[in-house]
């Protein structure tokens, strides 16, 4: 059975930084496969924040455009963990930040993520 619980979440200040953790257990990382955060915010669909995917070459990452150079998505195999360090954090961050793993290449669109975890809140406050 797979699991996904995430941590990390909490209130900030807008400039500040937080860092979200995905543990996951039942799940197997390896060539064909997926991770990725998700945030949805009241009344807005749920968006794809950052994803991760391992090829031959190392971790391959992925970032929607708001995130680009203030979030880093990355995995430790040997906690089997994934993180998301959100530095320089602003009022639109705000939401429900979730983790999700499934198959196939590195992708910020929904589709393909089977498991989920429960969510972790975040506030950026101005």
């Amino acid at each position: 059975q797979v699991q996904l619980v995430e941590s990390g979440g909490g209130s900030v200040q807008a400039g500040g930084s937080l860092r979200l953790s995905c543990a996951t257990s039942g799940y197997t990382y390896n060539l064909n496969s997926k991770m990725a955060w998700f945030r949805q915010a009241p009344g807005k669909e749920r968006e794809g924040v950052a994803s991760v995917t391992p090829t031959v070459y190392g971790a391959r990452t992925t970032y929607a455009d708001s995130v680009k150079g203030r979030f880093t998505i990355s995995r430790d195999n040997a906690k089997n963990t994934m993180y998301l360090q959100m530095n320089s954090l602003k009022p639109d961050d705000t939401a429900m930040y979730y983790c999700a793993a499934g198959r196939g290449g590195a992708s910020l669109d929904i589709a393909g993520y089977m498991y989920w975890g429960q969510g972790t809140q975040v506030t950026v406050s101005s």
